[in-house]
């Protein structure tokens, strides 16, 4: 039965998508919209993975410093011992006591001056090194803003092709004009692939920096405050 319909040029649509077939069949503009598309949501998802094992690893580094650090009785020594420790909470008490070493070498201290420049130091420490750690998330920023319009480019691209070839072989049948719909459609649906990940890592891991920089801003108080009784002994 299927060889006299096939006899009779009785076509048959296809069943189910086909992911690759819909980019080989596409325009080459399109499949390069697609390709880069592809590109961006892989990079993507590599800042996503790696950004999710740092702050965990970044977090339970710095449990651990501070937690040790408040215990210390010697905090020179402390330091010290933990010099290899490459961690935020640990950056912010060298810039301290730099600070408070240049600003108490002298015969003759300025107990407010000391402290105002401790405070600079500290949120001055603070601020980089939130945005170290925030600096690889404008590219999900981006990918998140921007991969919608580059995959409805590639959409737009795709159907005005269809509708040449529509013009090509005068024939306005949906046969003809509903393949390349359906490839130019794959773009922006790539597109929004890449977007939505996207914009939701970068909202949940901005919101985790900002908690993140509120923690060191308590520490850093914290630490400010020792500093000024120990100026005041």
């Amino acid at each position: 039965m299927t060889f006299e319909l096939l006899a009779q040029g009785v076509s048959f649509a296809p069943t189910s998508l086909n992911p690759v077939k819909l980019f080989l069949d596409a325009d080459y503009v399109v499949q390069a919209v697609m390709i880069g598309l592809v590109l961006a949501s892989i990079w993507t998802w590599t800042i996503i993975i790696g950004f999710s094992l740092k702050l965990r690893s970044v977090r339970s580094g710095c449990d651990k410093y501070e937690r040790e650090f408040w215990e210390a009785r010697d905090i020179d020594q402390f330091q010290k011992d933990n010099k290899g420790r490459d961690l935020p909470s640990a950056r912010l008490v060298n810039a301290a006591l730099a600070e408070w070493r240049r600003s108490t070498s002298g015969k003759a201290i300025d107990r407010e001056g000391t402290r105002q420049r401790l405070s600079s130091a500290l949120e001055g420490a603070v601020v980089t090194e939130s945005d170290n750690l925030a600096s690889r998330l404008n590219f999900l920023a981006t990918v998140g803003s921007v991969a919608p319009f580059v995959g409805l480019f590639g959409t737009v691209w795709g159907i005005m092709d269809s509708f040449f070839n529509i013009g090509a072989q005068q024939n306005s049948s949906l046969a003809v004009v509903a393949p390349g719909i359906s490839e130019a459609l794959f773009a922006t649906a790539i597109g929004l692939f890449a977007a939505i990940p996207a914009v939701i890592a970068y909202n949940r891991f901005s919101h985790s920096v900002n908690r993140f920089e509120t923690r060191l801003y308590r520490f850093s108080d914290r630490f400010h405050a020792s500093l000024s009784r120990e100026l005041e002994a």
